[in-house]
């Protein structure tokens, strides 16, 4: 069996951009000093008349790029995460999200799979925060193929959208050209068991065990629910009510994420036994990104062993 490409979203956005650029004469790509890290790096060394480095400044970078929006420029802000999101929460909710302006947030580095530069790096509260901002579009890649199609469906989105990209080379299942649907989920296996929902590395993990759970008997429907906000609430409700039962797995605190989103829907529309896989309201700390995964139970098998609970 051929090996899975792997390759980090981070890099797939990098690339994205240089390619965009390349059609679009209005995209600038704005960096904190992170252009080697973020790999915007890429669009500077093909278009360095339109990469501006703000320095260790992310709040001033947003404003900077909500200025530079009312221009007829398309800017894309880049950072880690957890500064993108959280230091510039402010900025990004008031100078952005509220005169709703065209600005295009590429936050890298999400999750507990940023390792070993510890808790302080690892954002998981990035969808929550993202999500209480009205307007705002937010979107998870599941692999680099989905990463390229996302930073291109956000630059045909007319207002803000947050794009949020991993540091861990992950598999690669989408064909090349795949085109990603704002809004819409993907449903990657049908099944009427259990519906396992999921978005940026837990698709693959989601998959996986998948696989697993059929060699066991049970029958899985795989679905990729990349964009979080707006949230595909019509599969949600009909993945629930042919299968009965939910799971949602995500790189994030199992408190205002994707999990959260899913629960409400289901809440309102078509109560449904659920589990919801993500970091458990805590901290992550220093470590080897795959170990702190497995630690976290943001795995296949831990998937698995959730599905077989609710599923006896």
């Amino acid at each position: 069996m051929a090996e899975v490409k792997k390759v980090a979203t981070r890099d797939a956005y990098g690339a994205a951009l240089a390619k965009l650029g390349a059609e679009y004469d209005n995209l600038v790509v704005l960096d904190a000093d992170l252009a080697g890290a973020t790999k915007t790096g890429t669009f500077k060394k093909a278009f360095p008349e339109r990469h501006f480095d703000c320095g260790i400044a992310e709040a001033n970078m947003m404003c900077i790029a909500a200025g530079m929006s009312t221009t007829g420029l398309v800017p894309f802000a880049s950072s880690f995460a957890m500064f993108a999101a959280g230091r510039a929460f402010e900025q990004v909710r008031n100078s952005i999200g509220y005169p709703h302006l065209n600005v295009k947030i590429g936050a890298t580095h999400g999750g507990i799979s940023v390792g070993e530069d510890g808790a302080s790096h690892q954002c998981c509260e990035d969808f929550a925060l993202m999500r209480s901002i009205p307007g705002m579009t937010i979107i998870c890649p599941a692999d680099g193929v989905e990463a390229e199609a996302a930073v291109r469906a956000a630059y045909e989105i007319e207002g803000p959208v947050y794009l949020r990209f991993g540091r861990l080379a992950i598999p690669q299942f989408h064909e090349e050209g795949f085109k990603l649907q704002v809004g819409k989920g993907e449903i990657l296996r049908e099944g009427s068991d259990v519906a396992i929902i999921a978005n940026g590395l837990l698709v693959y993990e989601a998959i996986q065990a998948g696989e697993i759970l059929a060699e066991a008997g049970i029958n899985a429907m795989v679905i990729n629910m990349a964009t979080i906000k707006p949230l595909d609430e019509e599969l949600v409700i009909a993945a629930a009510k042919k299968c009965g039962k939910v799971i949602t797995c995500e790189e994030h605190s199992i408190i205002g994420g994707l999990g959260e989103a899913v629960a409400a829907v289901l809440a309102e529309n078509c109560p449904t036994v659920m589990r919801r896989i993500g970091v458990n309201d805590e901290f992550g700390h220093s470590g080897p990104a795959v170990p702190l995964l497995k630690q976290f139970g943001l795995d296949a098998d831990h998937i698995v062993e959730a599905a077989k609970e609710l599923c006896k």
